[in-house]
C-alpha cells in the first residue's frame, strides 16, 4: 500500500468511528432518561416545592449519567480496538471527539425527551397537591467528559496489552572475550 491509500483508509476509519460513537450517544441519553432518579415536586397555593427537601435525586441523576458514560466509553474503546487493532492517531482522536459529541447528544436527548422544563405550566396541569417530576438536568458538567476519558484509558490499556508490537531491533552479536587457543582466558 502506498502512503496516500493508508491516509485515506485512516480517514475513512476515523470517520466511521466518529459517526458510530456519536450516534451511540442516543442510547446513553435514553438509558439516562430511563434510569436516572426523578426529583419529585408538588404544587401548593401557586408555588412549587420539593417533596423531599433533603433528597439526593438531582445528584443521583448526575451520577447515573457519569456511570453510564463510563460504561459506554469503555465499550466504545473496546469496539474500536477490535475494529482496528493497529490504531493510529486519527482513530484515537475520532474516538475521543466522538465521546464528547456522544455525551453532548446524550445530554440533549435526555433533557429533550424528559419531563417539561416549564415547571409552572406542569404544576398548573396536574393541580394543587399532586406530585410530578422535575425536568432532567445535568449539574455536574464534568460528567460530559466521562465517556471520552474512559474511552482513552481503556483504549490505551488494550493497546498496551494486546496491540501489535514494534519489531525488536537487530543487535550485533556481543564480541566474546578473547581467549587463548587452549580455551583459558587471558588476564
Amino acid at each position: 500500500m502506498d502512503k496516500d491509500t493508508d491516509v485515506r483508509a485512516d480517514l475513512r476509519d476515523a470517520g466511521i468511528v466518529l459517526a458510530a460513537v456519536t450516534l451511540a450517544g442516543v442510547g446513553l441519553g435514553l438509558l439516562w432518561l430511563w434510569l436516572a432518579p426523578r426529583v419529585p415536586l408538588v404544587a401548593r397555593d401557586g408555588s412549587v416545592f420539593l417533596v423531599d427537601t433533603e433528597g439526593e435525586a438531582a445528584v443521583g441523576a448526575d451520577a447515573t449519567f457519569a456511570l453510564l458514560a463510563l460504561g459506554f466509553g469503555a465499550a466504545s474503546a473496546a469496539g474500536v480496538f477490535f475494529f482496528r487493532r493497529r490504531g493510529g492517531v486519527l482513530l484515537v482522536a475520532a474516538l475521543a471527539l466522538g465521546g464528547v459529541f456522544a455525551s453532548l447528544l446524550a445530554w440533549g436527548v435526555g433533557t429533550w425527551l424528559g419531563p417539561s422544563r416549564d415547571v409552572a405550566e406542569r404544576a398548573r396541569e396536574v393541580g394543587d397537591g399532586v406530585q410530578f417530576d422535575a425536568y432532567l438536568e445535568l449539574h455536574a458538567w464534568g460528567a460530559l467528559l466521562a465517556w471520552p476519558v474512559a474511552a482513552m484509558v481503556v483504549h490505551l490499556a488494550l493497546t498496551a496489552l494486546f496491540g501489535p508490537r514494534d519489531p525488536e531491533p537487530e543487535w550485533p552479536p556481543y564480541p566474546p572475550e578473547s581467549q587463548d587457543g587452549d580455551g583459558s582466558e587471558r588476564a
